[in-house]
Parts: structure tokens; sequence; C-alpha cells
């Protein structure tokens, strides 16, 4: 049988769900100039001849660190620390890098992994964000 949520329960839910979704709406926003960092880098990098993988991490790097500080005070409003960082940015970093040589491999466009890689790495990178490297907000 279902529960039936009182109103205090139902209030406290609602502002959960809203303070989830500003908190995302604000990451989005940081996020779309982090791809456009991430876009540009990784583009120049490959007409430079760099492999994806290579291209990926490096242009990865470039954004994240953008990413990384600009997130950390502006959506989740809280300090960042050379821990901070790290921890983030060799997470996102595996996942940049293993993105790249998946490209490689299944010798995809650029374009297609760039596409892939940020569709992925803004839902786990809002979620390791808010629950691991941030989580005290």
């Amino acid at each position: 049988m279902p529960r039936n949520f009182s109103s205090k329960e139902t209030v406290l839910a609602q502002k959960v769900s809203h303070s989830l979704l500003s908190l995302f709406s604000k990451f989005l926003t940081v996020g779309i100039v982090n791809t456009a960092i991430h876009w540009i880098t990784f583009y120049v990098l490959l007409k430079f001849d760099f492999s994806q993988s290579l291209s990926n991490l490096f242009a990865f790097a470039t954004a994240v660190t953008f990413s990384f500080y600009v997130n950390g005070k502006y959506t989740f409003q809280s300090k960042t620390s050379l821990k901070r960082y790290v921890t983030f940015t060799a997470f996102m970093g595996v996942i940049a890098f293993t993105f790249g040589l998946a490209s490689d491999y299944f010798k995809l466009p650029g374009l297609v992994t760039l596409i892939l890689f940020s569709g992925t790495s803004l839902v786990i990178g809002f979620l390791f964000s808010k629950y691991v490297v941030f989580k005290e907000v």
C-alpha cells in the first residue's frame, strides 16, 4: 500500500528538488562555457596531428581548470583546494582519456567523440562534484 506523505514531507521534497535543479542549472551554465573551451582546444590539437585520446585529454585539462574553480565558487559556493582539484581532475581525466581511446579504436569522428564525452561528463561531473568533491553543499 502506498504511503501518504505529510505536507511537511512534501514541502521538504519540493525544496530539495528545487535546490538540486538550481544547482544543476548553474552547473549547466558553466558547462556550456567549459564545453566551448574543450571543443576549441580539441580541434586545434587535432589540426596539429595529435591523436583523439591525447587531444581529448589535453582539451579536458584546459577546460577542467576553468570548470573546477568557477563551479566551486559559483555553483557550489564552496572552497576549492589542490586536493579537491586533483580528485576532480583525475576522475574526470580518466573518463576523458577513455572516451578518446574508444574513439581512436572505433575510428569515430572527432565530433562524435566530443558529443558523447560532453553529454556523459555533464551528468557524471555534476554527480561527482556534488556528492564527492564539494559534498558539504
